[in-house]
């Protein structure tokens, strides 16, 4: 995985403060550089003016005693507000209140009026319980007021390794972080009160990530783009991979063709879609560089499998929740192809989803890749934990790489590592849109590229086509992007 892209939970930020200390550096000076950066972020992007700096009783709160202080040193008028007793506060927290030499307000005789910018450094990443019912209504005061916000670290309110979220929590405008981001930062319902999110350096020492080896990274280009295939002047169509896409009756066609004809353009030399009999025509018809081909057996499907060497399967879009979907998926697990499996190949195993999970345990050859929304992932798996613990989970106890579709897609592979998506605009939310993107997934993976690479390329691709589009884009539209921003990732 890339440098930099690394999501930090809770635990592991605590375990890079502790390497880095254990190395030297003292936990004043680490928290001197966070308030520092904080109020370099403000004095940046504020004129000089009025500040509300909420302090808590912990570690975030520390920092927020240094913004007060360096700001108030620039010209700032700053009124600072404890929740809970300052002289409770201990270790590095104590020491950086003693170095504050204005007011400490409570919350009950400090109004949020008159005031610019509020800084909240009230609770830290760490967060996991309720809000006091007086912290709920002054950050409500806030909120209707509508003063910018800028978060130590996470909102307050908001866990910063699962983005479970407080119903009180303060929304912030701009969020800035420590060294990496946090998991919670980028997972909703969190991620919606985050705003914008900066990361600043205030001396972690980098060599503890090798010690810590974050499991969870942020989606972005760096990740997977030196693993795109590069075609060469001797290849042919077949080179790049035949791939079959399994298609519904007629009543239903659409969401395969969506699916072939992006898996065409993302990387497949050539696409096949395998219908029933009585919808051939139907295809076909509709159909131009996409192939078309009538199985009616599963018995039949696997032959063809193995006799046209097809190097990646994809089932479910459009398929319905048939006994010739779940025969379907059984067959091409038991081939040598790459099988990724998408909404009604998921659903058709709900009632007994074991037999989903031996037929991929079984597998000889080829990666298997599931890609549900959230109800089509709750009629299989676990709905406890977050959403990056539950597509983990789920890739360990399936045997297959997790894409859990959503605002904050969540990439897993049964080894535990995961990526989480973030740049898909709520455009998306369109029909056929997850069919688009299934298709993606085949294409790269098609092209020989890793599986769990190939679905978090696919993401990222969607994602990118669909901020390209703008609102009022469908489904169909997508495909018409994916040749310029393969362009622009082979560049």
């Amino acid at each position: 995985m890339t440098a930099g892209s690394e999501l930090l939970s809770v635990s592991e930020m605590y375990e890079a403060d502790r390497l880095t200390i254990e190395g030297g550096t003292t936990g004043v000076t680490l928290m001197e550089a966070a308030g520092k950066g904080i109020a370099d972020f403000i004095l940046e992007n504020w004129n000089t003016g009025s500040a509300l700096i909420l302090c808590g009783p912990g570690n975030n709160g520390g920092d927020g005693y240094v913004v007060a202080r360096l700001l108030q040193a620039q010209g700032w008028k700053i009124d600072l507000v404890a929740i809970g007793d300052p002289a409770a506060l201990k270790g590095d927290a104590a020491v950086m209140k003693d170095q504050w030499s204005g007011d400490i307000h409570s919350q009950r005789d400090m109004s949020p009026l008159g005031h610019d910018l509020v800084v909240d450094s009230v609770f830290g990443a760490g967060f996991s319980r309720r809000l006091p019912d007086d912290i709920r209504s002054y950050f409500r005061e806030i909120v209707d007021i509508g003063i910018p916000v800028v978060a130590v670290d996470v909102p307050s309110g908001v866990n910063g390794t699962t983005g479970e979220v407080d119903e009180g929590a303060l929304p912030a405008t701009h969020t800035v972080t420590f060294f990496r981001p946090k998991i919670g930062h980028y997972l909703y319902p969190g991620r919606s009160l985050c705003g914008d999110i900066h990361v600043i350096d205030i001396g972690i020492n980098l060599d503890c990530l090798e010690a810590i080896s974050p499991q969870a990274h942020l989606n972005s280009r760096n990740l997977w783009q030196s693993d795109f295939s590069l075609l060469k002047p001797q290849f042919h169509k077949y080179s790049r991979g035949h791939a079959a896409v399994v298609g519904g009756g007629v009543s239903s066609t659409g969401a395969a063709r969506l699916a072939a004809r992006a898996c065409l353009r993302a990387g497949a030399g050539a696409v096949t879609v395998v219908t029933p009999p009585s919808a051939l025509m139907t295809y076909a018809a509709a159909l131009e560089a996409v192939m078309v081909t009538s199985i009616g057996s599963d018995d039949a499907f696997l032959d063809w499998l193995e006799s046209r060497r097809i190097g990646t399967v994809l089932i479910g879009p459009g398929n319905g929740v048939t006994d010739r979907t779940r025969s379907f998926v059984i067959a091409a697990l038991q081939s040598d192809a790459n099988v990724i499996l998408d909404a009604d190949a998921l659903t058709v195993f709900q009632e007994e989803p074991n037999i989903l999970f031996q037929a991929i345990a079984s597998k000889r050859e080829g990666n298997c890749i599931l890609t549900p929304h959230e109800a089509e992932f709750a009629r299989l798996f676990s709905k406890e934990g977050s959403k990056l613990e539950r597509a983990v989970g789920a890739a360990n106890q399936s045997g297959a790489v997790i894409l859990l579709k959503g605002p904050d897609t969540v990439i897993a592979m049964p080894e535990g590592k995961a990526i989480i998506n973030h740049n898909a605009p709520p455009f998306l939310a369109t029909a056929g849109s997850g069919d688009v993107l299934a298709g993606i997934i085949s294409g790269l993976v098609s092209s020989r590229m890793p599986a769990f690479l190939a679905a978090a390329a696919g993401a990222w691709i969607h994602g990118k086509a669909a901020q390209m589009l703008g609102s009022g884009m469908i489904a169909e539209d997508i495909e018409a992007k994916i040749p310029d921003i393969l362009a622009g990732l082979v560049e």
